[in-house]
């Protein structure tokens, strides 16, 4: 009796042990690897976070209890994949576009370990500590990420790897690396060493299963890393199952390094149109050269009446010209696109994916640069030029609703200062005209250089931001006043002028003007609150320089102060309690004054502004630091900023 119930316990427990952890050979899984494209650059947007297929899985390799997911367990692969707050990864669209060609009975997972600005020398099984003890321990960032993976990214993988093999059969192995390797002409020969590790820690046959490699950020697109390619081109004649994915037109943020997303997108499904091929199957295009556009709509910032340009899905603008005479036609968008001409004499371009937000543009007619007439002017850069409005994932918070909306007044006054008459702008909120007793508190913002009054009320989409964060409760009701603050030319010192004099006399005159002059006017022609608590200043760039020059040596007269792109030119480890007639000296009174300092920057505009932040920290100056997602020095970055800002000032 007992020797058949310990008989039926074994079959049993064999049994649970052959479900459990049986393969499944219609599970196909890839192994994700490299540094930060393969971890996830591109920004995560709403359409990559739905209709995702049940059989697309991700097996977890950290514990990410933010998004509610446990280690060495699989999850639908929704966005990140690589750790808990990373962003769009290639592999996103490669399993999507796999699973669209694979049949149904058929599902896909992944294993993904990346960890950014690391050299391929990280997932050396041998030699990973002697590169994060060197090469990377200066950058605690880098060593961090690895820790996450028990300080062996490498090992960590390998641990999920086999893990994944207790359910499915490992396919192949998608890597993106190379741009912290660039001119190591060593790296096909590692990224070998790496795929033989793997394969033979997981007990799968040698040159058994393909590494898709992609490529880095091409010279087409102006890459910082372009020449790595040649060196990429070169893995199949030392990895034979090696095969490179091109990133040819791929779009990329302004570093020049990253892909956006957009650009992320369409090399995930190349990777799978790739290794579809080297199977014999043909499936997908390339997406940023072939694919028409799909109902492509005229671009907001156009003249009256007039259909072209037009953006389409992908962000790519789209201009159609009659020019029959003209012998060659360029858009010039800061990269120059040739224009096509027909047999009627009607030119037409589609460029590359754009960087969503407000884009300066020229015309070239045979070697002529001048304004396209079918878009509407803008003051930028020192002159009227064209611009194209390329739609943003997050634009709602500036695109116009049927809500009360306050109004931009025209003013001018005699200025004393600048010897000639000023035009400035002035937003009053909804409510202005309705309670005339109310009076309002008042923020005074500034353009950048190259620009002038203008630039807020039009490319910055001022009023539509502050009307929308009126009605939803999120901003009190204010008056803005914009005006020029005399750094309408681009800063050309002269020849004979020293360059840091001709600097500090660079729209100085806008320091006495505003206190002097603008500042009375307002407050004497509309009902505004006149104490300090009731003043902000903030600025843009070079305007984000003229607060901090104007706001700091004042803070009798304003409480809080805005940076967008733009703050002081001074030493934070030398001159910190010297400059702005020491206001940063006592950290407690600055505190007590201020009640909100606010540093903003776009993403891809490097460290100073978070270098500043984390000095004023360190000295005991509370600051707010901000970061545009995926944007550089560019009208969406201050539209963020502003948006951001005034949620937080006049409610102290």
């Amino acid at each position: 009796m007992k020797r058949n119930f310990f008989y039926l316990l074994l079959l049993s427990l064999l049994f649970q042990s052959t479900v459990t952890f049986a393969q499944d050979p219609n599970f196909h899984i890839y192994l994700c690897i490299g540094q930060s494209n393969m971890e996830g650059a591109g920004r995560i947007e709403a359409q990559d976070t739905i209709d995702i297929d049940s059989r697309f899985r991700i097996l977890e390799a950290l514990d990410c209890p933010e998004i509610n997911r446990v280690k060495g367990q699989w999850y639908t692969a929704k966005p990140p994949l690589c750790r808990c707050k990373t962003g769009l990864s290639p592999a996103d669209y490669f399993g999507r576009m796999m699973l669209e060609n694979m049949p149904r009975q058929q599902s896909l997972g992944l294993v993904h370990v990346a960890v950014a600005g690391s050299k391929i020398e990280i997932f050396d099984k041998v030699k990973y500590q002697a590169y994060l003890d060197s090469s990377a321990k200066d950058k605690p960032w880098m060593i961090n990420m690895a820790k996450q993976y028990g300080g062996n990214p490498y090992e960590r993988l390998i641990e999920m790897a086999r893990i994944a093999q207790k359910s499915g059969v490992i396919k192949g192995i998608l890597l993106h690396q190379g741009e912290s390797n660039t001119g190591d002409k060593t790296w096909p020969v590692q990224v070998k060493k790496l795929y033989d590790d793997i394969l033979a820690d997981l007990n799968l046959a040698p040159n058994s299963i393909p590494l898709l490699a992609g490529e880095v950020v091409g010279a087409d697109q102006g890459g910082k890393c372009a020449s790595m390619n040649e060196i990429i081109a070169t893995l199949p004649q030392t990895l034979p199952k090696a095969i490179v994915v091109s990133s040819k037109g791929l779009p990329a943020v302004p570093d020049k390094l990253h892909f956006n997303s957009a650009g992320v997108r369409i090399f995930g499904k190349r990777y799978a149109t790739a290794l579809m091929a080297s199977q014999g199957k043909k499936i997908g295009i390339d997406e940023s050269i072939i694919i028409p556009s799909k109902n492509p709509v005229s671009a907001e910032t156009n003249a009256p009446e007039t259909e072209y340009p037009k953006v389409d899905e992908l962000g790519r603008a789209i201009f159609r010209i009659e020019a029959p005479n003209v012998q060659k036609l360029q858009v010039d968008l800061g990269k120059k696109y040739d224009m096509a001409k027909d047999d009627k004499g009607v030119w037409t371009v589609t460029t590359e994916p754009l960087q969503p937000g407000f884009h300066y543009y020229y015309l070239i007619a045979d070697d002529y640069r001048f304004s396209d007439p079918a878009s509407e002017s803008f003051f930028g850069i020192g002159k009227m030029m064209s611009g194209i409005e390329i739609p943003a994932p997050d634009q709602d918070f500036y695109q116009p609703k049927k809500i009360p909306h306050g109004q931009v007044r025209e003013n001018y006054l005699y200025s004393e200062t600048m010897g000639r008459y000023e035009r400035f702008f002035v937003y009053t909120p909804p409510s202005y005209d309705k309670n005339t007793k109310e009076k309002f508190p008042v923020l005074y913002l500034q353009h950048g250089m190259g620009e002038d009054e203008r630039g807020w009320v039009e490319q910055g989409k001022l009023s539509i931001i502050l009307d929308n964060l009126i009605a939803e409760g999120k901003a009190k009701p204010m008056v803005i006043v914009v005006s020029d603050g005399g750094t309408g030319g681009m800063f050309r010192p002269k020849p004979t002028e020293d360059i840091n004099e001709a600097r500090k006399q660079f729209g100085a005159k806008f320091t006495p003007m505003l206190l002097n002059e603008i500042i009375p006017y307002i407050e004497t022609n509309f009902r505004v609150k006149t104490d300090r608590l009731s003043r902000a200043l903030a600025g843009l760039s070079w305007g984000g320089y003229q607060t901090f020059q104007t706001a700091l040596p004042n803070l009798d007269k304003f409480a809080y102060i805005g940076g967008f792109s733009g703050a002081g030119l001074f030493n934070v480890n030398t001159e910190l309690k010297t400059v702005y007639n020491g206001a940063f000296a006592n950290a407690d009174e600055f505190n007590k004054k201020v009640k909100v300092l606010f540093l903003g920057i776009g993403e891809s505009e490097g460290q100073r502004t978070k270098g500043l932040s984390d000095a004023l920290l360190k000295a005991g100056i509370k600051n707010t630091y901000y970061e545009s997602p995926n944007t550089a020095h560019e009208w969406l970055t201050w539209r963020r900023c502003l948006y951001e800002f005034s949620q937080m000032i006049f409610k102290n």
